[in-house]
């Protein structure tokens, strides 16, 4: 049970990093120099104060970048492949006492999924709100974001099955809520009439 739970705790936290990079390593950090969060071995790194300083530094700059024009798009195209390192990185501090094999196929695969599925289903509901409003819907998308990465981080450490299952559900709702507007938007192919 101790197992599922870490990889839960995991999942849940590399999932956050589709919402924002920085911000679940941060919430990860605080806990971890707290007490309330224990790391694999080779990741405690995570847990001092350097670390928190840096996290807590890269949050405050991504989340301020989101909320600048064409910024926001920028970091977008830069965070996907940040995401899924960020989040294969979490799951890794997470999972203890397997091979390492083991280890970074579950970290790669759960942790680096989690957050690439999360992330991309961001990037097209940015994407429509950027088609639907011309980008003034943008500064309001990214605040669900930060929030979204909050929530989804705090509740990981505290009920991570729980985190894990609102993020099923988020991927379904909103990966349906995309598609249907994706298909109302579609351009108008050259020489339809």
């Amino acid at each position: 049970m101790e197992s599922l739970l870490a990889i839960s705790l995991g999942i849940g936290l590399s999932a956050a990093c589709g919402f924002r990079v920085f911000v679940p390593l941060l919430v990860m950090s605080v806990a971890s120099l707290s007490g309330h969060l224990a790391l694999a071995p080779g990741f405690q790194w995570i847990g001092t104060y350097p670390a928190l300083i840096t996290f807590s530094v890269a949050t405050v700059v991504e989340i301020g970048g989101y909320y600048i024009p064409w910024v926001d798009h920028l970091l977008d195209t830069m965070a996907t492949p940040a995401a899924i390192v960020a989040g294969t990185v979490i799951t890794a501090a997470m999972v203890s006492n397997t091979s390492p094999m083991l280890k970074w196929t579950l970290a790669a695969i759960a942790g680096g999924g989690a957050a690439a599925l999360v992330q991309g289903t961001t990037v097209l509901a940015r994407g429509v709100s950027t088609a639907t409003t011309g980008g003034l819907g943008n500064p309001f998308f990214a605040t669900i974001k930060l929030g979204g990465a909050l929530f989804i981080s705090i509740l990981a450490l505290l009920v991570p099955l729980l985190a894990v299952g609102l993020i099923a559900v988020f991927l379904i709702v909103i990966g349906r809520k995309v598609v249907q507007k994706t298909a109302r938007v579609q351009p108008v192919q050259p020489g339809a009439s």
